[in-house]
């Protein structure tokens, strides 16, 4: 009895504690929804919208409907570019390649970039075209009176299929997102095994009065806070100057003869990646191999398994769902990294697309950056397409991974 005039005062300072932490964290929640909610907003606001734009030649004076331009008839484009190019600009390309031989998908592009030569004049974001469109047209008629109002989304499937290009109307991320692949695919190969292996060390194996195993410890939880600068330039002294002949494929005879080898390849990209991620892959799957129940060691160790087969055949498995966890968090990082890969050197404009580990290459956080640094105001309609493509990708990865980390939690249950 006399207990309860002590604990009483005590049991209500912690619910009115508790109740505060708890107010507290529904408003972190709260701020971080609407602060996310802006953010999407915005992307999605600048990826549509109306433009004005003007034409050396209208495609109504030639009858042609730009939608439907590449199902346009084949000798109506090839009479269109006979008629309206110069004969040596028609010269030029018919060394290229000869006009009869190419497709019709790419006549129509030589018809929009060389004889059309649409310009992008002014944009607006999709919530004022949507309640001001009268306002913009009456606008473009007055300072643009031979422009004409479109409505553009600039997220298309030209936009994903087309590759880089100075001309807003024809840019595209094709390329920027095979890097990007690329670069998540080196990062998953190089972290996600050696981490796993680290983590699997420090926690089954490594004795934890050993002063060098803390020091290990100590450091791994210390390289997780590191700006992701420093790895770059990390990247730079070893896979791009010191490894150049492993990481440019000169090695490999993959440098054609009379051509300087260069480091600044994907591979050195994804593997600057790797390094950046692998801390925070060893501590999640530290984390994840501790949650297993030490019941589940001594019950296979009663059985008679060796250490290392309780390991692979028991621990490694039940920590799986927790480790993909970790591997998803870490791959969404390096996929929206940005300072290394500039440090790296990842190109700011390229045209051709990454076809193995020693290719240049770009990505698109880079994409966007070079974007966004440009003075015309349309290229931000594009770097928020870009921005809107980055999400996209993270949300299919992270839902791949989820899709393992399901299926794997299943396989244990059956």
């Amino acid at each position: 009895m006399s207990v309860r005039p002590r604990f009483d005062p005590n049991r209500a300072a912690r619910h009115r504690r508790a109740r505060i932490g708890m107010v507290v964290f529904q408003l972190a929640t709260l701020v971080g929804i609407v602060v996310l909610m802006a953010l999407l907003y915005n992307i999605i606001n600048n990826a549509f919208g109306l433009a004005a734009i003007e034409y050396r030649i209208y495609p109504a004076t030639l009858g042609l409907d730009l939608e439907t331009l590449p199902q346009t008839p084949r000798e109506r484009l090839l009479e269109i570019l006979e008629t309206h190019l110069s004969p040596g600009l028609r010269r030029s390309l018919e060394r290229t390649r000869p006009l009869t031989q190419r497709s019709n998908e790419e006549l129509a592009a030589l018809v929009l970039e060389r004889v059309l030569q649409p310009k992008v004049l002014d944009t607006w974001p999709l919530v004022p075209s949507l309640l001001h469109t009268q306002d913009i047209v009456a606008e473009v008629h007055a300072r643009f009176p031979q422009a004409e109002v479109r409505w553009v989304r600039w997220l298309n499937t030209r936009f994903l299929t087309r590759p880089q290009s100075s001309d807003p109307l024809r840019a595209g991320v094709r390329t920027a997102i095979l890097g990007s692949l690329w670069l998540v695919a080196i990062t998953a190969a190089t972290a996600l095994p050696l981490g796993v292996a680290a983590a699997i060390y420090l926690e089954e194996y490594a004795r934890k009065d050993r002063w060098y195993n803390r020091l290990i410890q100590v450091n791994i939880n210390n390289l997780a806070g590191v700006p992701s600068i420093i790895y770059g330039i990390l990247g730079l002294a070893i896979f791009v100057r010191a490894l150049e002949p492993l990481t440019s494929g000169a090695v490999f005879g993959a440098v054609a003869e009379g051509v300087t080898a260069n480091g600044r390849t994907v591979l050195s990209g994804g593997l600057t990646l790797g390094l950046l991620v692998l801390p925070i892959v060893i501590i999640n799957a530290q984390e994840a191999l501790r949650a297993v129940p030490n019941s589940l060691r001594e019950a296979a160790y009663a059985l008679g398994a060796t250490k290392w087969q309780v390991v692979w055949h028991h621990v490694l498995p039940e920590a799986l769902p927790g480790i993909m966890t970790g591997t998803i968090l870490a791959l969404s990082r390096a996929l929206g990294e940005t300072a290394p890969l500039v440090v790296v050197g990842a190109s700011t404009f390229i045209t051709f697309d990454p076809v193995h580990p020693f290719s240049k290459f770009t990505a698109l956080p880079i994409q966007i950056y070079q974007w966004t640094a440009r003075p015309q105001p349309v290229f931000r309609n594009l770097a928020a397409a870009a921005s809107l493509t980055l999400l996209l990708l993270l949300f299919l990865s992270n839902g791949i991974a989820v899709y393992i980390r399901h299926r794997a939690r299943q396989r244990r249950l059956v």
